[in-house]
């Protein structure tokens, strides 16, 4: 829709061209991710984060090339229109984790993804909680 697209109000803004509808990128604890994020909109900027991990390295404007800075622990980095980024972690527990633009609103225009990663818990970095078991538990006065 060219009228929302000079709004600035995209009916869609997703990832690798589609909405996602069930888990694409899969992954092993252990296993070390590098994910290429190119921002192809025309007057976006994505925010791109990913829920529940700490960017090891990042490669703002993906200059991978000597001398070229790289970001350490970062949590969220942006991306330019027409530009890209480059960032590595390392999954150290299974679960599901979801790639945003976290400029969350765009969520529901399709701008998320699921990393998939299997293999062994890791209950000294996470351990989920049973909330019904929580609530049984008397409080402390």
């Amino acid at each position: 829709d060219s009228d929302a697209l000079l709004a600035g109000n995209p009916n869609y803004v997703v990832f690798n061209g589609r909405v996602e509808s069930t888990p694409r990128i899969k992954a092993t604890v252990g296993d070390k991710i590098r994910i290429y994020v190119g921002n192809g909109g025309v007057n976006l900027i994505s925010s791109f984060h990913v829920i529940g991990a700490i960017f090891d390295k990042v490669y703002p404007e993906a200059a991978i090339g000597e001398g070229s800075p790289i970001l350490k622990n970062v949590q969220t980095t942006e991306v330019l229109p027409g530009g890209a980024s480059i960032v590595e972690f390392t999954v150290s527990v299974p679960g599901k984790f979801i790639l945003v633009d976290h400029a969350l609103a765009r969520m529901n225009k399709g701008a998320w993804a699921i990393l998939e990663v299997s293999g062994p818990a890791n209950s000294s970095i996470f351990s989920s909680v049973d909330v019904t078991k929580e609530k049984e538990k008397p409080m402390n006065p």
